[in-house]
């Protein structure tokens, strides 16, 4: 006996195929024009890329996003 892919009796391990999301290219956060801590920031953005540490400069994009004095 083979277990078909509609067979009821053979468990699915997975909810359902995969979602791919597209990459928000162009809507990266900007800083803040004569903000120090924007500055920082993407220039610490910028040296995580160029060393391929992209969750470092996604990081950096938020805390530029939430930067509290704008």
């Amino acid at each position: 006996m083979s277990a078909d892919a509609g067979d009821v009796a053979v468990p699915r391990t997975y909810p359902s195929p995969p979602v791919f999301l597209p990459v928000r290219e162009g809507q990266e956060a900007r800083p803040v024009l004569d903000c120090a801590g924007c500055s920082w920031l993407d220039q610490e953005r910028r040296d995580a890329r160029n060393r391929g540490d992209h969750s470092t400069a996604s990081d950096c994009s938020v805390r530029i996003r939430r930067h509290p004095t704008h």
